[in-house]
């Protein structure tokens, strides 16, 4: 199996390499990046040009990572410290980049690496696609070991052992000594996570969850309903019979093609950068779907395959660490230099004029996420990109 991947996939690289233009690649050091720029390197016979870029903040600076296995692999190497002034900058462009509210904030990244590419190549490969395919989301392993806890009980059972549950995360005292807030609040959405959790009558539910920013839209956008899309329908599901694989192919259907390919293509050619992603070549993603779950996932390890071509190439020593994405510190932002934008923009009597959406939750979130007490980034993001793309629409 390694070697007829490691073979499809030197195909696709290599034919994504033709270009009368120069070519590059993205590189976070990551499996799926490093993967790909390690094919391209072992069939050039130049160094390749790579490109990162990094963050001061040590949380979501993966450029030492990246440097580490562009060195080991040979390639032309190009990295760049962003500052935080530079990469809020991007923000105002946003409406304009994506022409619709596009929330996902790895979009600021993303252009940027775009923009430092660019400055050398007309043409990019990315790894995206890898995670899809051989199973390397965490939220696949914590759905899939969440339902096989629950998953065996009667519904009734569950459901009463949720309303108990939740009742207790409701009588969690508050605290009254400096430094245990933060402690309650995280045992209060430990116990409603469960409660919700058990609530759940079938695991697509807990996945659709994990997925989500606001677990309820229609209690925040006014008059609306949920539609009727393969996240929300199961009549419209892959008849798979492992609940991982069934994540796996909805995110194949939805997540990728509508918010990661989405977001690497319009980044990209805001800055007339062609951005190619040899990992969906469509013969690597029949391979894919063709091998057991058990090579994908092994003993808790996930891209188990993925890994093993890679170490073909890269030592283990230089991948293997906890995932993380490609993100920006947005919760730090929000309180920091970006809240009198935030502020703005989210403004009680602005919301209710304007009529999208109901003012109080929104509030509620801003006020607890500005306490330092909850993260609510990503919640909050939705709602402020929708309000920067209306204000200039």
């Amino acid at each position: 199996a390694i070697d007829e991947l490691d073979r499809l996939l030197r195909a696709a690289v290599a034919g994504q390499m033709v270009a009368d233009v120069p070519l590059g690649a993205f590189l976070s050091g990551g499996i799926d990046s490093s993967t790909v720029v390690a094919l391209m390197q072992a069939q050039s016979t130049q160094p390749v040009k790579t490109f990162t870029i990094g963050f001061e903040e040590a949380a979501y600076n993966e450029a030492e990572y990246a440097r580490a296995v562009a060195q080991h692999l040979g390639t032309d190497h190009t990295e760049f410290y962003v500052k935080p002034a530079e990469a809020m900058a991007v923000i105002a462009r946003l409406p304009a980049i994506y022409d619709e509210p596009f929330a996902d904030s790895s979009q600021i990244p993303t252009f940027l690496v775009s923009q430092l590419a660019r400055t050398q190549v007309k043409v990019s490969l990315s790894g995206d696609g890898g995670d899809e395919l051989f199973c390397g989301y965490n939220r696949y392993l914590g759905a899939r070991t969440a339902w096989r806890r629950i998953g065996w009980m009667p519904q009734a059972i569950k459901q009463a052992i949720s309303r108990g549950i939740a009742a207790i995360a409701a009588a969690v005292p508050d605290a009254s000594l400096n430094g245990l807030e933060e402690l309650r609040q995280r045992a209060r959405n430990l116990l409603h996570e469960w409660a919700k959790n058990l609530a759940s009558d079938r695991p697509e539910l807990i996945y659709h969850r994990l997925v989500s920013h606001w677990e309820d839209p229609t209690s925040v956008v006014r008059d609306a309903r949920e539609p009727l899309t393969v996240l929300t329908d199961g009549d419209r599901l892959a008849a798979l019979p492992d609940f991982t694989e069934r994540m796996m192919y909805l995110d194949q259907v939805s997540y990728l093609p509508d918010d990661i390919l989405v977001k690497v293509d319009r980044a990209s050619m805001a800055v007339s950068l062609e951005a190619r992603v040899p990992l969906l070549d469509h013969r690597v993603v029949e391979f894919a779907w063709r091998v057991p779950l058990q090579m994908k996932l092994r003993q808790g390890q996930s891209k188990w395959l993925l890994r093993q071509l890679l170490y073909r190439y890269v030592p283990p020593s230089l991948i293997e660490r906890p995932k993380s994405g490609f993100s920006i510190p947005l919760a730090e932002w929000l309180r920091e230099p970006l809240r009198e934008w935030a502020e703005a923009l989210l403004d009680e009597r602005r919301l209710r004029e304007e009529g999208f959406f109901h003012p109080q939750p929104i509030r509620e979130k801003w006020a607890e996420h500005l306490s330092g007490h909850s993260n609510h980034a990503y919640d909050l993001w939705t709602v402020l990109v929708f309000q920067a793309w209306l204000e200039q629409a």
